[in-house]
């Protein structure tokens, strides 16, 4: 095979395995079951070298798995969320799993000095008191972040005794706290020994990092959190429009 045609199959692999990627997160096989490997050659006019690579990148990452007698079935259904409802900035729809669909295990809770970063990131003077909230975010009793928010008072008072029973904006919410804002930065890590034990999986799993920085009505920043999302658990979609004149 020639180095030209070595690269044209792997991209016609890549592709096939976005494309299956994309639709097994999406649950559109019914009942999580894939279509047959003909099936799949004769729809997506590929090899069947081509399509049983990609299939095994997709089982190497955890999504799909392939039984004797049985077929190729789905293993793993993420959670959807839309972005705005992650900032907390709307009500979460019915289905959301920010609608009472989580509940946190927590790890710790306790007023410290906020180290440099966070003071630097909230504009306050290193070691000003800040509640360090820690918990495991569970859907459906399986693990899926861990998030570490360092809350400055007067938030942190309300904070400090409300009890956490589902998603850290109930939390807000219970405790009287009010936001006007929220941002993300988006960034990928691969899990080290202390995140994969938290989160029972294996080390280098990819995981999505998130930073957020919550804001009060005012615009003052009060929440900064650091937030080790499971990427194939999680699919966050975001839509925008141009608006008219």
């Amino acid at each position: 095979m020639s180095v030209d045609s070595g690269r044209q199959r792997a991209h016609a692999v890549r592709r096939l395995r976005d494309l299956l990627r994309g639709a097994v997160q999406g649950g559109h096989f019914p009942g999580g079951q894939l279509p047959a490997e003909a099936e799949l050659m004769t729809s997506h006019r590929a090899s069947r070298a081509t399509v049983r690579e990609a299939l095994a990148l997709l089982r190497s990452e955890g999504l799909i798995e392939r039984t004797q007698g049985v077929g190729t079935h789905v293993v793993i259904k993420p959670v959807q969320t839309s972005l705005p409802e992650a900032h907390g900035v709307i009500k979460p729809s019915r289905t959301s799993m920010l609608n009472q669909r989580m509940r946190p295990r927590e790890l710790d809770r306790s007023v410290v000095a906020a180290p440099p970063t966070v003071a630097g990131r909230l504009g306050v003077p290193d070691g000003t008191p800040c509640l360090r909230l820690e918990y495991v975010a569970l859907h459906d009793e399986e693990p899926v972040a861990v998030a570490t928010n360092y809350v400055l008072f007067p938030e942190a008072a309300q904070l400090r005794d409300t009890p956490f029973v589902h998603d850290w904006y109930r939390l807000l919410d219970d405790a009287g706290v009010r936001l006007s804002d929220s941002e993300f930065i988006f960034d990928c890590e691969l899990a080290d020994a202390p995140l994969a034990s938290v989160l029972g999986i294996r080390e280098g799993v990819p995981l999505i990092l998130l930073e957020q920085i919550i804001y009060d009505l005012a615009g003052r920043p009060f929440d900064l959190a650091f937030i080790h999302t499971r990427g194939e658990r999680f699919r966050f979609v975001s839509r925008g429009h141009e608006e008219l004149s």
